[in-house]
């Protein structure tokens, strides 16, 4: 029981969208093997084949979510695919109520702009986050609950958490979390 109509949709093995998700107004939904977005999600976007002049800027801007294998999103999400959503292998947006909003109104120029979110391979996306445009979480780091990640990150193996996000803590590379071969955890 779910509403999910992008323009195309590629679901690989094992993957699976839950109940009370919607879904719409994207160009693409791609997930791999294994991959999971589950229960009452909204997940929207701005399809780039519009007359409507909102976007026209970006020539190459892709209204789309891509999952990797094994990736994750848990329950009661808002995520804005106006521009390209990349979740990376084994990555996870847990808990609830959390935002990725891919666009907004760049008041300088008057307009609506866009930017895409990359969540690398096995990153953790904490509750009650949000996620801006622009934003990267880089692979095996965690964004810890309640904070704003507003610009590219590229150290790996690092918490990240605050408004706005900035690194606190490095993680153990024995973190049996960034090594698993399983995408549901236990």
């Amino acid at each position: 029981m779910a509403w999910v109509f992008p323009k195309k949709l590629v679901m690989g093995s094992g993957a699976h969208i839950d109940h009370f998700t919607v879904a719409i107004n994207l160009d693409c939904i791609e997930m791999k093997e294994d991959t999971t977005i589950g229960r009452s999600n909204w997940i929207t976007g701005f399809p780039t084949q519009t007359q409507s002049q909102h976007f026209h800027h970006k020539e190459n801007r892709r209204a789309e979510l891509k999952l990797h294998t094994g990736a994750a999103i848990t329950k009661n999400h808002h995520i804005d695919c106006t521009d390209l959503i990349t979740i990376g292998a084994f990555a996870t947006v847990a808990g609830y109520d959390s935002q990725l909003l891919t666009h907004s109104i760049d008041v300088v120029k008057n307009r609506q702009d866009c930017a895409p979110i990359t969540i690398g391979d096995y990153a953790f996306v904490g509750t009650n986050v949000v996620i801006l445009g622009g934003a990267t979480l880089p692979a095996y780091s965690v964004l810890g609950a309640k904070s704003l990640l507003n610009k590219k990150h590229r150290e790996e193996w690092m918490l990240y958490g605050g408004v706005p996000a900035k690194a606190i803590n490095e993680i153990p590379s024995r973190a049996k979390y960034f090594t698993r071969t399983e995408s549901f955890v236990y």
